[in-house]
């Protein structure tokens, strides 16, 4: 008799933690909008919403690297590393043009992301022990490069960090860009199926005959080249090479967009919707705070607070 009276209340209660799964980071938004709205000065303006777009614009290019990664049942912790080294490999190489020091941004990037992968793909290392050694040394790298901040006067670069559209920045297009490429090759290229199909169960992958190490190699040098330009992106913005703050806990800002936007720490899946979702989430919540005169612990705890529901939420969510 108990067991037919507890029934509905408990499918109504997995019914809430699946749509709460799903839809809560869009809800959370919206609810932040709304309070916003009524309560904050100024806030529904168009220079506060291309405010706020632009900052949060790099958080999401490393997030959308970063869940491919967690997609894997991995993670990276050298992104904000990756960011730092692409701001000091930047400022020492602009003077060749923008695109040849692009080009070694991307060829430093590609060796930390291949490092990642090589460790974790063929010696066996667990991700988070891999990718922390490579947070250390490529953060030390960086420093090494360039050891204090250095102001960068270059036009193509200012012009890549404050140009825009018809009104919409450059940040706001390349972030919005890679998001659709990101999403587009999770759902629907062979490359996405195998990296989800590896988070699920990396033995089943191997037995099915799936190149599960190339698979991890691809998804961390990727991972590595998203921050890269994230690190650009911000250097450009800043006119400024900083190796010394860029960057820092951004592996921890993008693991929460990824974790609050629906997608699990097991691997399997990738919601990149959410992710981006889960970066304006976290967004949002700083700002209205900052907005209101409260201390940054006070962020920081709001942010904690964001995380554990996201991660009750997501209780038995598990893999497919």
């Amino acid at each position: 008799m108990t067991d037919v009276t507890l029934g509905p209340a408990a499918l109504d209660k997995a019914r809430l933690l699946s749509w709460l799964q799903t839809y809560g980071v869009y809800a959370g938004v919206a609810v932040l909008l709304v309070v916003n709205a009524v309560i904050t000065p100024h806030f529904l303006t168009v220079e506060n919403f291309r405010t706020q777009a632009v900052q949060v614009a790099p958080v999401i290019i490393v997030a959308l690297g970063m869940a491919l990664v967690i997609g894997t049942e991995g993670v990276d912790l050298s992104v904000g590393a990756v960011m730092a080294l692409a701001a000091s490999v930047t400022a020492l190489y602009l003077g060749y043009g923008l695109l040849p020091a692009l080009l070694v941004v991307a060829l430093f990037a590609a060796v930390v992301g291949l490092a990642n992968g090589v460790l974790v793909a063929f010696v066996g290392v667990q991700p988070i022990v891999a990718t922390l050694a490579l947070m250390v040394g490529g953060r030390g790298l960086a420093l090494v490069l360039l050891p204090q901040l250095k102001d960068l006067r270059n036009p193509a670069l200012a012009s890549l960090g404050s140009g825009d559209v018809l009104g919409v920045p450059y940040l706001i297009l390349i972030a919005t860009g890679l998001a659709l490429l990101v999403a587009f090759v999770v759902r629907r290229t062979t490359f996405g199926r195998r990296l989800l199909a590896i988070g699920d169960s990396r033995p089943a992958a191997q037995l099915a005959g799936l190149p599960v190490r190339r698979v991890l190699i691809v998804v961390y040098v990727v991972c590595a080249l998203l921050a890269a330009v994230a690190g650009v992106l911000a250097t450009a913005r800043l006119q400024a090479g900083d190796p010394t703050s860029l960057g820092n806990l951004m592996e921890l800002s993008a693991i929460t967009a990824v974790v609050v936007g629906g997608t699990p720490l097991t691997g399997g899946r990738v919601s990149i919707g959410g992710t981006v979702g889960g970066a304006v989430l976290i967004q949002l919540l700083t700002a209205t705070l900052i907005k209101h005169d409260l201390p940054p612990s006070w962020t920081q705890i709001a942010q904690a607070i964001v995380i554990v529901a996201a991660v009750y939420a997501a209780r038995g969510r598990g893999k497919r």
